[in-house]
């Protein structure tokens, strides 16, 4: 497997788990027991979130049948290695609380996918998030109530051999990079630049 190492360095000290969660393509055509994937989620359970309104809702596809309920609405590209995914998850938020626009549901969302995608790693499995679908189509073919968002689609599994994929993919199959910390931070107000 792909030692992350090689590929990131940290810019300040911080724990090893987030450099080595990375989205790898080539999965392996294993099942995954049911308490380590339930494991996964009772992490994402975990995530903070405003009012405590936990907004973030998962649908999850580990049948054959299942799965293939999805591969419509999946956009060619990612169905090309996606397929091999034991488990397809559908991330999507509740936009409303008491009736009311909750500003927070992504964000909140975002806390919850994070924490999924750290206890898989500890698991032993891989994650991969998409947004390269149908999100129309999704909606309709698996019946989402229009004040559900819908946020992202993750591939959960285990890692294979990047020689199983495409000669395309296998050139991308590796942790990528990310731009120095200070060209994210500002400070007092939007442009200015920490020093």
């Amino acid at each position: 497997m792909t030692e992350t190492k090689s590929y990131r360095k940290p810019d300040y000290e911080i724990d090893e788990m987030f450099i080595n969660r990375w989205s790898p393509r080539s999965f392996l055509d294993k099942e995954i027991p049911e308490e380590v994937l339930l494991t996964v989620f009772e992490a994402a359970r975990w995530a903070p979130s405003a009012y405590n309104e936990q907004p973030w809702r998962f649908i999850i596809a580990k049948t054959k049948e299942e799965r293939e309920r999805f591969y419509p609405f999946i956009s060619e590209f990612n169905l090309s290695w996606c397929k091999k995914a034991p488990v397809l998850v559908l991330i999507l938020s509740k936009t409303t609380r008491n009736g009311e626009f909750l500003q927070s549901h992504s964000f909140d969302a975002g806390a919850a996918w994070a924490h999924l995608a750290l206890q898989a790693n500890k698991c032993g499995l891989i994650t991969h998030p998409m947004t390269g679908f149908d999100f129309d189509r999704a909606r309709e073919t698996l019946e989402i109530p229009e004040d559900y968002a819908i946020e992202a689609l993750v591939a959960i599994g285990y890692q294979g051999e990047k020689e199983a994929l495409s000669e395309k993919l296998q050139e991308r199959e590796q942790p990528n990079g990310r731009r120095p910390i200070k060209e994210s931070l500002f400070t007092g107000k939007f442009g200015n630049e920490l020093k």
